[in-house]
């Protein structure tokens, strides 16, 4: 099982862009199916992007799909959400999640979220 630590958050103005990290302990991150999520105040938690165990499957929600773009160095058991052209809407804590499968479920271990807030 892995350990997940999220950096990176902050506040941005509109427009600005924001790379978040995700650093994973344990000895089977490159077999883990890795994702980030966002939750905003009012809100249930909901899909950004995700990238599968060899970096080659990468799947975006619509609303951030061209702006947002999900990486992975399995070398250094990290995962990264790179964010430009951010709008207030974007605006929640982002949580970075590893599953064992392509499936989000119950097995999913999460980290402990980093606040985005963007914001003139």
């Amino acid at each position: 099982q892995v350990q997940l630590v999220e950096s990176g958050g902050g506040l941005v103005q509109p427009g600005g862009s924001l790379r978040l990290s995700c650093a994973a302990s344990g000895r089977t991150f490159s077999s883990y199916y890795m994702g980030w999520f966002r939750q905003a105040p009012g809100k249930e938690r909901e899909f950004v992007a995700s990238i599968s165990p060899n970096g080659k499957g990468r799947y975006y929600a619509a609303s951030v799909k061209a702006r947002f773009t999900i990486s992975r160095d399995n070398a250094k058991n990290t995962v990264f959400l790179q964010m430009i052209s951010l709008k207030p809407e974007d605006t929640a804590v982002y949580y970075c999640g590893a599953s064992p499968g392509p499936v989000w479920s119950s097995t999913t271990t999460w980290g402990q979220g980093t606040q985005v807030t963007v914001s003139s």
